[in-house]
């Protein structure tokens, strides 16, 4: 009876240890030579498309143009991965696939780091979401003399993929550890304008990502602690909730009520009506919407663990 009873106690012991190395964690050698070729090939192309502001529409057919299919399989692995149960992610499935909807790109907004100015790249948000940062930006101006600029807004599914491997090497190669920082495709909230997340960064490049303590301890984030309610944007990340990062810059919509649906103009025609960045003493004049329609992206894999 020992013996049985000692059986199973050391069957309890291995079983978790072996779900534990059947998650995919920490790249092979082999794996991190597939992404940095993977990088490589993307860094021919992409650099363009965020110049020219383009870089947040990509689409998956942009991203495996010109890929092995050793490379293929890697990028559809990684989509495969399913973070609440590998990552322990808190956060929803809100899906990849979207029907279109009316954005505003915002470009022309400019920081200042040591001294020296510097121009973000073109951002997109949907035209309710940025009516109410409109909004609240004129009356955060009003009450301290500050605003805060959108450093990241509306990402594609595939962008969301890019962003999500382009980081991996600056956390060790690692899946996890760089989940909880970037969300993967289809749980993003930058990617779902039905709670459209906005990352703020003030005009002297304070966005909290280098100490985190350098944005929450910003007169504008308490402002936004404040008074965000009013404009329907709430903290996504808040501190010591289970499972996700604290971020102190990332608020999302709530308020949104549907996105008005458009015909099927190509992206290259529609995103040139562009946003200028409100000026910083007052709110912006309502400019023309854009009217920008996401192509059809490329159904995922089945998620596993």
């Amino acid at each position: 009876m020992r013996w049985l009873i000692g059986f199973v106690v050391l069957q309890l012991l291995i079983v978790p240890a072996a779900r534990a190395e059947d998650v995919w964690n920490v790249l092979s050698d082999s794996e991190k030579a597939t992404l940095d070729k993977v990088l490589a090939q993307w860094e021919t192309w992409m650099p363009a498309k965020k110049a020219d502001g383009t870089a947040p529409l990509v689409t998956f057919e942009d991203l495996y143009k010109g890929l092995s299919p050793e490379e293929s399989g890697f990028l559809d692995r990684v989509r495969k991965i399913n973070p609440k149960e590998s990552f322990n992610f808190q956060g929803e499935y809100l899906g990849e696939s979207r029907e279109g909807f009316r954005m505003r790109q915002i470009e022309g907004q400019q920081v200042t780091k040591n001294g020296n100015k510097e121009t973000l790249a073109p951002q997109y948000l949907p035209v309710e979401v940025f009516q109410a940062y409109d909004k609240m930006m004129a009356a955060m101006n009003q009450d301290l003399g500050r605003h805060l600029l959108v450093e990241s807004g509306y990402r594609s599914p595939a962008y969301q993929l890019y962003t999500y491997l382009f980081y991996m090497p600056k956390h060790n190669y690692s899946l996890v550890e760089t989940g909880h920082w970037v969300a993967l495709p289809g749980y993003s909230e930058h990617g779902a304008p039905q709670l459209q997340a906005i990352d703020f960064i003030n005009p002297y490049g304070v966005n909290g990502e280098d100490r985190v303590e350098d944005f929450e301890e910003l007169p504008e984030y308490a402002w936004l602690q404040k008074h965000a309610g009013e404009y329907d944007f709430e903290l996504s990340y808040p501190r010591d909730k289970p499972g996700i990062t604290y971020e102190p810059w990332h608020w999302r919509y709530t308020g949104y009520s549907k996105v008005a649906p458009v015909g099927a103009e190509d992206i290259a025609e529609s995103s040139g009506e562009a946003v200028a960045a409100p000026p910083a003493d007052a709110a912006a004049a309502a400019p023309a919407e854009a009217a920008v329609t996401p192509p059809a992206e490329t159904p995922a894999p089945a998620p596993s663990a």
